[in-house]
């Protein structure tokens, strides 16, 4: 097939899944567009199969802001007609599925099929904006299919929406072969003792993933466990992250790496992952540990309880209890085999349910579903 896949290229689940997935697409075969107005992350332009279509928007003094959606969807029917591709995969409904509905419009009679993929904040603020409603839900019911990455968020969809469509649950994925239980060599030791654990966090620091949060979680265990924290991303609560260690006298124990590409082995160098978000339609990083044999202790939130189970592969704990969640991380750093114990099972789960050779599948089988309706 020849798959037209739109994301945002920036740190985020979204933009992440989008990425891999077209990568994982195009080993087996299929040719993939990607179509955005930078080159997603985690994208290596030399990837055979692989096609990058720069969206560029010229800003005219009439415009206040440049029209985005409008270029995207030029863009769009320019790529669909030139490269001929099959159907165009739009990850996140705003703005992608409208210039997608606008480019199906433009090369009217020819049939474009869109699958349109709702990642979480597409639907559960953005989308939900009073603002954005309408045209969220018309984006929606205009595309020939739907996925969702948790039974959580189809479910929100639905209330939210009111939409007729069917929406599949595609669950996030893995690539199992690159995380793994193996820490490159020395790395560890860069930022921690032999003596010490590691905790790590990974996000965008947005409000939403709580960053101040794992900052306070650290204080509480660093005082009974001798230990370090790696956070990893950036954004707008990264200053009240780093204000805040500083005021504990923390700032030799926190780490703050920025955004990094080497996820897979930071993540393997960690004793612990911790996730308090407010909100999580997945949890795509709680995978990504589970896959490589680190605990996590998470919020109780979300689509997380779909990939967490609590007391097996790490903790399930509510939102904003920050002592709860601190006392979670200690059971587990005080306790090497059940730190073990966890980290197997995670990688077990990940490898069972959430592994990319088998998610990939159930896309391919969607999109030919999609094909023979259209």
């Amino acid at each position: 097939m020849k798959i037209g896949i739109t994301c945002y290229p920036t740190y985020g689940g979204s933009g992440i899944v989008a990425t891999e997935l077209g990568k994982e697409l195009a080993e087996k075969g299929h040719e993939i567009h990607f179509i955005s107005y930078a080159l997603p992350l985690r994208l290596n332009r030399s990837t055979p199969n692989i096609h990058f279509h720069e969206v560029e928007v010229t800003n005219y003094p009439l415009f206040d802001h440049p029209p985005y959606t409008l270029a995207l969807a030029t863009k769009m029917a320019e790529v669909v007609e030139l490269k001929k591709l099959d159907l165009l995969h739009c990850h996140y409904a705003i703005p992608h599925s409208v210039s997608a509905f606008l480019a199906k419009s433009m090369l009217h009679p020819r049939k474009l099929p869109v699958v349109t993929t709702l990642h979480g904040t597409d639907i559960t603020l953005v989308g939900a904006d009073r603002s954005y409603l309408p045209i969220t839900k018309f984006s929606i019911e205009r595309s020939d299919g739907v996925t969702a990455v948790s039974n959580y968020l189809k479910q929100a969809t639905f209330e939210t929406f009111g939409v007729q469509n069917e929406i599949e649950v595609i669950y996030n994925f893995v690539n199992c072969d690159i995380y793994r239980p193996t820490a490159r060599p020395g790395l560890r030791d860069r930022f921690a003792r032999e003596d010490e654990k590691v905790l790590i966090h990974l996000s965008n620091f947005r409000p939403v993933k709580r960053p101040v949060d794992v900052v306070e979680i650290f204080r509480r265990v660093q005082r009974k466990v001798p230990s370090v924290l790696l956070m990893v991303g950036d954004g707008p609560e990264r200053g009240g992250a780093e204000w805040l260690a500083h005021h504990y006298g923390l700032e030799d124990r926190v780490r703050f790496l920025g955004k990094r590409d080497n996820i897979e082995e930071l993540i393997g160098a960690a004793d612990l992952l911790l996730l308090p978000s407010e909100t999580e339609s997945f949890g795509l990083v709680a995978l990504e540990a589970m896959a490589c044999e680190v605990p996590v202790v998470v919020s109780k939130v979300g689509g997380l309880p779909e990939v967490v189970t609590d007391g097996e592969e790490g903790y399930l704990v509510e939102p904003h209890d920050i002592d709860g969640m601190a006392e979670r991380a200690l059971k587990i750093l005080s306790d090497p085999q059940r730190r073990l114990e966890m980290g197997r099972r995670g990688r077990k789960t990940a490898q069972a349910r959430f592994c990319a050779s088998e998610i990939v599948k159930q896309y391919e089988s969607f999109y030919e579903r999609i094909l023979a309706r259209v």
